[in-house]
């Protein structure tokens, strides 16, 4: 699948323009198909983003901020996304008893049922990778911890 192709485009400014949008364009293309996934579960990219971490977290709970800052967009409302969760009995909510402003979220039981039939699809979620090798996908990886410097 070539940049070009896919957005019938054939002049850059630059490579440092193409690979910006290339990123980006990969970035949805990816999202989309983690999405067409997860949608089988009633659930979005950043509802299960939350749920991972707090899986990670389990059986400590963690505060809206610790989500905040692990999230991977950062753009999100933490918050929003955690009232959404509570409605579908994913996570728990508990104020601070030493500082009520100090909100701290707990995975329920039902969130880490959910996971887990999520987690059958890890292959899945692979195999939209599977055009690299593994030397490949190492050596990619360190190139964007570079970008990012």
């Amino acid at each position: 699948m070539i940049l070009e192709d896919e957005i019938k485009q054939t002049k850059f400014k630059s490579e440092y323009h193409k690979l910006a949008v290339n990123i980006f364009y990969t970035h949805g293309w990816l999202l989309n198909k983690h999405s067409d996934i997860l949608k089988k579960f009633d659930i979005t990219a950043t509802q299960y983003n939350i749920l991972r971490i707090l899986r990670g977290q389990y059986p400590n709970p963690a505060p809206i901020l610790l989500l905040k800052d692990r999230m991977l967009d950062k753009m999100s409302d933490a918050s929003r996304l955690v009232e959404r969760l509570l409605t579908k009995d994913l996570v728990n909510r508990q104020i601070c008893p030493e500082d009520r402003r100090k909100v701290n979220v707990l995975i329920t039981e039902k969130g880490l049922e959910l996971l887990a039939k999520i987690d059958a699809f890890e292959q899945t979620f692979d195999s939209f990778l599977s055009n690299v090798n593994p030397t490949e996908a190492s050596e990619m990886n360190k190139l964007l911890d570079k970008l990012r410097g």
